[in-house]
């Protein structure tokens, strides 16, 4: 573990260096990844503008729960942003081939080939919007609320990994599962609203079948009473480890069914 903390630090180094080198370039991703969730935010304002509640739930209320998503997106857009090229960067070109030859974890590798300069955008419009959706909340935020608050956030993230691994991985049987990992990817946009404005259906698809209902809502739940699935919510971090060992152990089925395109 040591090993790949070190590993992992020396990697991320050289990638800041090279962002730094083009600060601009930076700078602007960074914006660009704001300017998109302050449009989308601004969307909802609007509707919320003509109407005071949707089904119960009101405007800082959805932004809070939009606000984890935010912030746990970031987690993996900065550090695991990688995951989407795996197909058509490694395995199509058989870059792939040459991870594999080498003394440490090809998934390892895969990760720290990149660290992603939008996700730091996503991270700060994130922090913004819980930070201006929690005062209007009436919540009690003591130590033990904002540790908890930390947990789900890091649990929304390792989940948003999780199915992005999972799906990914079908890159070894199809090439390239890029549209497929994109689909998949969309229906988180679900979950940047509460589950109950949904249909049973859905709900239960993006609860037990693609669970980003534990990205947002879920975590979100924990915090206001009246959403009824308090105590649900703590079954976040369960769920975020369940998927990273189910999404883990399809990666190395995957790896083991891996064959290379001999490019």
């Amino acid at each position: 573990m040591r090993r790949y903390t070190r590993l992992y630090w020396e990697f991320a180094k050289s990638h800041m260096k090279v962002m730094m080198e083009y600060r601009i370039d930076f700078l602007i991703g960074v914006a660009s990844v704001m300017l998109e969730q302050f449009a989308s935010i601004f969307f909802v304002k609007v509707v919320f503008d003509h109407i005071e509640q949707i089904n119960g739930w009101s405007f800082y209320e959805i932004l809070f729960i939009y606000g984890i998503a935010a912030t746990g997106r970031s987690i993996h857009q900065i550090f695991f942003d990688n995951l989407w090229t795996l197909g058509w960067q490694y395995i199509r070109p058989g870059k792939l081939d040459r991870l594999l030859i080498r003394p440490v974890n090809p998934l390892f590798h895969v990760v720290a080939d990149r660290l992603h300069q939008d996700g730091f955008g996503q991270l700060i419009i994130g922090l913004i919007i819980l930070g201006t959706a929690i005062p209007q909340l009436d919540l009690v935020w003591g130590a033990a609320e904002i540790a908890m608050l930390v947990v789900m956030i890091i649990s929304s993230g390792l989940i948003f990994v999780a199915i992005n691994l999972f799906f990914a991985t079908f890159s070894f049987w199809m090439i390239d599962s890029l549209p497929i990992v994109w689909a998949v990817f969309n229906l988180s946009d679900f979950a940047r609203y509460p589950l109950t404005i949904y249909h049973k259906g859905i709900r239960m698809f993006l609860t037990w079948i693609i669970p980003y209902g534990f990205t947002a809502f879920y975590p979100a739940a924990y915090f206001i009473d009246k959403s009824g699935y308090k105590e649900f919510a703590l079954w976040t971090p369960v769920a975020a480890i369940v998927c990273c060992v189910l999404a883990y152990t399809f990666w190395n089925r995957g790896l083991k069914a891996f064959a290379s395109t001999g490019s």
